[in-house]
């Protein structure tokens, strides 16, 4: 009775898990996973489980796992989207159409290559557009056997999936880690997982009744019972086999599962023994593959696929061959001999026609490596490359390497499809197997090359340098070879902040390129040279950069790290052109989008929050932020897992939340530090730590925090843009507020003049906000108060508003202790008004301070801006233009400008007027 109850209450437990897998699924992404012992009975489940769902309305894509070695790449990702109507993947960006063109046999164009994550975006964009229309199921067997190119973009698809789809899947465990710990949902409780338990006595023996059309005695079910364990599957081969006498008293098992099922295949004509193996040779085997493959008419193989299917092994579907169970088709390989199954792939290798499985079969059937079966192979990979399947590019490799073909340059190309294919370790191994075999310098090149290249990729610079270095050596003449590795190189230099030697690294590298008349890679080593200049402060080379877009192929696969297009787009927000910059960025998050690429969608989204942050759009960084955070998740790595906290901390220092700063930019830095990309990376929370002191009033704890940037910056005094030198204003301050008035005007003196000579507003503003509060500190007010009215003249063409503010809070400051509390309350107001719609906590509290000490009322104004104010005023006291320029160290086109403005909100027309309406002040 015990045994009983168990039994129905797990029955009623899975029975309570699909309906609420059913429920959930029509509302929202979740998985059901049915797990178990090989047998127990998991495809029944997910078949009556498949029907259930079909009759409530339902949109079924299913698919199962094949056991045959031979099986085309993306074969069950074929089948989930064999019942789909072409036209739904019509309007998709093209390379997404193509690539599911590809991959369904309805196009053989092969002019562009298709990428694995393209492929894997299109399979989710389908997923997404059928959701909205109605209920989907998406449902596979034995995950455990499915192709491994189907299962990475089933994988990026169900992490990602946001329509209401439902996973249900099935997948054989052994006492161990589950086989489909890799399907993940956006939640992680939406994944629920059920183990299905032996059956009880009463249920076995009906199900074995059922399945033999004839009821077993009592003894003789209950030592099946005894014997299978409650297995289904087992215990329907132990009733086959079973022997008892007349009494049916003793009763002779076999002991194991597999005895049992060699016993039945065995007892089979030895002719229907073969065609059963040309079927678990064959990942979809059909009645006219089987006929050619066996040579014989279609009456004598309709007789011997009477008698498989009369002995209960396979079953007939249309034209469809298949295994009443995955363990027979198994049974049938293994049993064989490996020269009988050497000699089958040969036969099937001379009758299909796709030639990834030609080259397959030709692999599976050779003991070594003829020409004809290499170059097979090596053409299946190139079209599995072009198909967007590295993984199953790297098998076919693999088999040609294992057939005795391992040259290095078929090992290199064997590493690449697995390094593609996330299989970096494997990568690795073929690699190093090269290096130490001491094959010749420029094989060896590459490959310290490509070892390079993916260190640097995997955030280990100073590795990847070395790596890099020692492949240049080897390079010799082979300048395509230099190219390749000098690229990398330099910005592997830049990341460790040796931006001399990148700058040599990357001016050879265009040199180079321009003699082998390369356009890629001539692309790249310009973008990489614009990026160098940019650092040392030598500006943006906008004719360069130019030229390297020109040159750019947009549909090459390229790390974005190399990638002209985000290059371009990093320099312009670098420089402060924060509009034009997100249009590029957005341009590059539709193209990562469409490619399914990860890490470049990263990089938008980080460089986006950036800007989002300095034009004082906190909300929408706060969104993206999570948005990277949660990517970052599901990507892993250091340097991607440090992106989000970054902008996070950033976000916290402004809306004053001084716990929160300081613990997300404390894991950025951990992560940052592991990741080893010291320059460009770190500087952000750094930064963030040094405002955040500044903003609480402790300047000693922000000096001390800057200083070490401060002392890297020295070594490039050129470069003072905004990415490169964002924490320049917030040190200078603090400088000035500890007395340090000489370290100060050194630093001030220089953004003036960088920000002059390359014209960038950023720097020109917080230069002349810096040199206000100089002037102010040995107390020329007058001075000073100009320099800050110079500022805001330039802020006027920079949208950052929190900068604005500042500045606005310094002049306030000044024309308060100047006694002119009227233009100070006004200006203070402005200030204020900027920080609390900005929610920053802080600095809203400094401005009401200074609004609280003017001690003057709100009155009605002008309407003019302090810097428009002040710009009136001294056009109104007679000073022609260029006076008013050079007295607030502004441009004569600035001037005029601004008394556009001052005319058209006051209503007037003339400078007559102007002076009937400012009244000048007297400084």
């Amino acid at each position: 009775m015990k045994a009983d109850a168990t039994s129905e209450s797990a029955r009623s437990e899975q029975r309570r898990a699909l309906s609420e897998f059913f429920e959930r699924s029509s509302a929202e992404p979740c998985a059901l996973v049915v797990e178990g012992e090989a047998g127990i009975g998991k495809t029944t489940f997910w078949q009556a489980a498949c029907a259930h769902a079909r009759e409530n309305g339902f949109f079924v894509l299913s698919a199962r796992g094949a056991v045959a070695e031979a099986v085309l790449a993306y074969a069950a990702l074929a089948d989930l989207l064999a019942d789909i109507q072409p036209q739904t993947w019509a309007n998709l960006p093209d390379p997404q159409r193509l690539a599911l063109d590809r991959l369904t046999l309805r196009s053989n164009d092969d002019r562009s290559v298709a990428d694995q994550r393209t492929v894997a975006a299109a399979f989710l964009a389908v997923l997404e557009e059928i959701a909205e229309r109605q209920k989907v199921i998406l449902a596979v067997d034995d995950l455990q056997w499915l192709d491994p190119s189907s299962a990475l973009v089933i994988a990026f698809a169900t992490r990602r999936i946001s329509g209401p789809v439902g996973v249900l899947a099935t997948a054989r465990t052994d006492d161990t880690e589950s086989p489909a710990a890799w399907l993940q949902l956006p939640r992680p409780d939406a994944v629920q997982r059920i183990r299905l338990p032996p059956m009880r006595l009463g249920a076995l023996h009906h199900v074995v009744s059922q399945h033999l059309g004839k009821s077993i005695s009592r003894p003789g079910m209950v030592r099946i019972h005894e014997v299978s364990g409650g297995n289904p599957f087992y215990a329907i081969e132990l009733a086959r086999a079973f022997e008892a006498d007349a009494a049916g008293v003793e009763i002779h098992l076999p002991g194991t599962l597999s005895e049992l099922v060699r016993a039945r295949l065995d007892s089979l004509h030895s002719d229907v023994q073969e065609m059963l193996l040309a079927a678990a040779c064959l990942g979809k085997p059909t009645v006219e593959l089987l006929a050619s493959a066996l040579a014989v008419a279609p009456d004598a193989l309709g007789r011997l696929l009477e008698e498989a299917e009369t002995a209960s092994v396979i079953v007939l579907d249309g034209n469809q061959v298949l295994f009443t169970h995955p363990l027979l088709a198994s049974a049938v390989y293994t049993g064989a001999a490996p020269a009988q199954r050497r000699h089958m792939h040969r036969r099937l290798a001379d009758i299909v026609t796709e030639p990834e499985l030609h080259a397959r079969h030709l692999a599976l059937a050779a003991t070594h490596g003829d020409t004809a079966t290499l170059e097979s192979l090596d053409t299946a990979a190139e079209l599995a490359r072009i198909r967007g399947a590295p993984i199953a590019a790297a098998e076919l490799l693999e088999l040609a390497i294992r057939l005795g073909g391992d040259t290095p340059e078929r090992q290199i190309r064997a590493a690449v499809h697995h390094f593609n294919a996330g299989g970096t370790a494997r990568a690795r191994v073929l690699l190093d197997r090269i290096i130490e075999r001491a094959a010749p310098k420029p094989v060896r090149a590459a490959a310290l090359r490509l070892l390079g290249l993916w260190s640097l990729l995997d955030g280990s610079s100073r590795v990847g340098a070395d790596l890099l270095n020692e492949a240049l050596t080897d390079a010799g003449d082979d300048l395509v070879l230099r190219v390749q590795i000098l690229v990398p190189l330099a910005h592997a230099q830049v990341n460790t902040r040796r931006l001399d030697d990148a700058a040599i690294s990357i001016a050879d590298a265009v040199r180079t390129a321009e003699r082998i008349r390369q356009p890629q890679l001539l692309s790249q080593a310009l973008s990489m040279q614009a990026i160098v200049t940019f650092l040392l402060g030598d500006g943006l080379d906008e004719p360069a950069l130019e030229r390297a877009l020109d040159l750019e192929d947009r549909e090459a696969p390229i790390s974005a790290f190399f990638d002209t297009t985000v290059q371009s787009a990093v320099l312009t927000g670098g420089v402060g052109r924060l509009i034009e910059a997100r249009d590029q960025w957005q341009a590059i998050r539709r193209r990562c989008i469409e490619r399914g690429e990860e890490i470049e969608l990263l990089m938008f989204a980080f460089h986006s929050g950036l800007s989002e942050i300095w034009r004082g759009n906190f909300a929408d960084c706060a969104l993206i932020a999570e948005d990277v955070r949660e990517r970052a998740m599901q990507l892993g790595g250091d340097l991607p897992r440090a992106l989000a906290p970054m902008l996070q901390s950033a976000l916290a220092a402004y809306a004053g939340q001084e716990l929160e700063a300081r613990s997300h930019a404390a894991e950025a830095l951990a992560l940052c530090h592991r990741c080893d990309h010291p320059f460009l990376v770190t500087v952000w929370p750094i930064t963030t730590l040094g405002f955040l002191e500044l903003s609480l009033g402790n300047y000693r704890a922000a000096l001390d925090t800057l200083e070490p940037w401060l002392r890297a910056a020295e070594e490039t005094p050129d470069a003072t843009e905004i990415f490169v030198t964002p924490f320049l204003p917030d040190a200078i301050e603090a400088m000035l507020q500890l007395g340090q008035k000489s370290e100060a005007r050194a630093l001030i003196d220089t953004l003036e003049r960088n920000g002059r000579r390359l014209d960038r507003p950023w720097m020109l503003a917080v230069g002349a906000r810096a040199r206000a509060m100089l002037l102010a500190a040995q107390g020329d007010l007058a001075a000073a108060t100009l320099a800050a009215e110079g500022a805001l003249l330039e802020h006027d063409t920079l949208p950052m508003p929190f900068e604005r503010a500042r500045t606005l809070l310094l002049l306030g400051q000044l024309q308060r202790r100047q006694r002119r509390k009227e233009s100070s309350a006004r200006t203070m107001r402005e200030s204020l008004a900027i920080f609390e719609k900005l929610d920053a906590a802080l600095w809203a509290d400094r401005a009401r301070a200074e609004l609280d000490r003017s001690s003057v009322g709100r009155r009605r104004g002008s309407g003019l801006t302090p810097s428009e104010q002040r710009v009136a005023e001294l056009a109104a006291s007679g000073m022609t233009n260029r006076d008013v320029a050079a007295a607030l160290f502004i441009s004569p086109k600035t001037v005029e400008a601004n008394l556009a403005r001052i005319y058209r909100k006051l209503g007037i027309r003339s400078r007559v007027e102007l002076a009937q309406h400012i009244r000048p002040t007297t400084r």
